[in-house]
């Protein structure tokens, strides 16, 4: 009676299961399969946002169990099992029956679930040992398929469209950062956003991205990323405030996400009000830096290039720019990373951190984040999302890094 909207390829479904068995065996090793709880883990393995858990074992066939929902999950998946189940203490006779029974110990997507749900889990299932099993999610879904890339290429280009000509063709000095917010909404929702973003680490909520006008690009922050934000509320620390005004010779520091049928690219654009000659010194100059570390890190962006190494890289260079102070943040906004991982969620495994030391790999998409704070003034810098290739990085969020001048 009713068709998905979209199914995911059964041959692309196969594919993400030996990917994260394979990860699995080596980081892991010990574990007979694994136990997926979260939304998003599950709709990546399995092409629909079920809600459930999903036992996928490392020999034999995987089951989807649904609490809600399973005749929506038959229509998306090609998986061929797909049972109904109503509390923890039916996944191990359902997996019996179904011809794929836990294995003695399991890996499970401990992030998929909250102390109290992980208590009652471990409760219910006595004779299961549990070990971790998140690093493989996590560099499962760091590599990205065709099928994949050709859905972030669309997203980057339409998110290009969106900051870099429908936005500057619809804002003014005198705007607020709340109408602000609007235009970039009506602007992304005209070009197909789908108007969810997610994250996946524990906590982290984003709500559009960040509009910030003049020093509000400074302002205390609880999210993870370099750029400050007064925010709509502090219930509610994103967007823009409505009692900011964008004033004449102020920057403006958008940084926000596109997402398009669940894939997501991450793009930071600067706009001045004024002429170009009126943009301050200071400003000026950590924008440059901000260019050329992107470009020096994105031409390095290749298989078997190290993550820390990059991060290395851009601390050297603000360092010898006489510029490490506001290089990714002023103060406690200060982060201490120059990327991340994207696709499914923002926050994405690689991070371009140290500590970070497994090389990259073809495929990889990277969102690249160089940002400069200027007391008093505001924010500068670049962000694009990268796809990683044999010849450096491709930008998928557009090819010109300026700051754009609205008078």
């Amino acid at each position: 009676m009713f068709e998905a909207l979209e199914r995911l390829p059964e041959s692309e479904m196969h594919a993400r299961h030996q990917s994260v068995r394979a990860l699995l065996a080596q980081t892991a090793p010990g574990a007979g399969g694994l136990l997926v709880f979260s939304r998003l883990a599950l709709y990546y393995l399995t092409g629909s946002w079920a809600n459930g858990v999903l036992w996928l074992p490392l020999a034999g066939d995987p089951v989807l169990l649904c609490r809600k929902g399973r005749e929506r999950a038959v229509l998306e998946s090609p998986l061929p099992t797909i049972v109904s189940f109503r509390s923890f203490g039916d996944i191990a006779p359902l997996c019996q029956k179904a011809g794929s029974p836990l294995a003695p110990v399991c890996a499970a997507e401990q992030a998929g679930l909250p102390w109290n749900l992980a208590n009652l889990l471990v409760s219910r299932l006595p004779d299961v040992t549990f070990m971790a099993g998140d690093t493989a999610l996590a560099m499962a879904q760091a590599y990205k398929s065709e099928w994949e890339l050709a859905k972030l290429r669309l997203c980057g280009a339409r998110h290009a469209k969106g900051l870099m000509e429908l936005v500057p063709r619809r804002i003014r000095p005198g705007m607020t950062e709340r109408e602000i917010a609007r235009v970039c909404w009506d602007a992304f929702f005209d070009l197909g956003h789908q108007g969810q973003l997610r994250m996946g680490s524990y906590g982290e909520e984003i709500f559009l991205g960040h509009i910030a006008a003049g020093d509000s690009a400074n302002y205390p922050s609880v999210f993870n990323g370099p750029v400050g934000l007064r925010g709509e509320h502090p219930a509610l620390p994103f967007a823009g405030y409505a009692g900011t005004v964008w004033k004449p010779g102020e920057l403006l520091t958008i940084d926000n996400g596109f997402a398009l049928e669940g894939y997501s690219t991450d793009k930071t654009q600067v706009y001045f009000a004024g002429k170009a000659a009126a943009l301050p010194d200071a400003a000026r100059r950590g924008h440059d830096l901000c260019m050329a570390v992107q470009q020096a890190v994105a031409e390095r962006l290749r298989p078997g290039a190290i993550p820390s190494e990059l991060y290395a890289l851009a601390l050297a260079m603000a360092a010898e720019a006489g510029l490490s102070e506001g290089f990714m943040g002023l103060g406690d906004n200060q982060v201490r990373f120059l990327g991340h991982g994207i696709g499914l969620a923002i926050d994405g495994w690689p991070v371009l951190a140290k500590g970070f030391d497994a090389p990259l790999a073809c495929g990889m998409t990277l969102a690249l984040e160089p940002k400069f704070g200027i007391p008093g003034v505001g924010m500068v810098g670049v962000e694009n999302t990268f796809e990683v290739t044999e010849t450096g990085g491709a930008c998928l969020t557009g090819q010109d890094y300026e700051i754009i001048c609205i008078e």
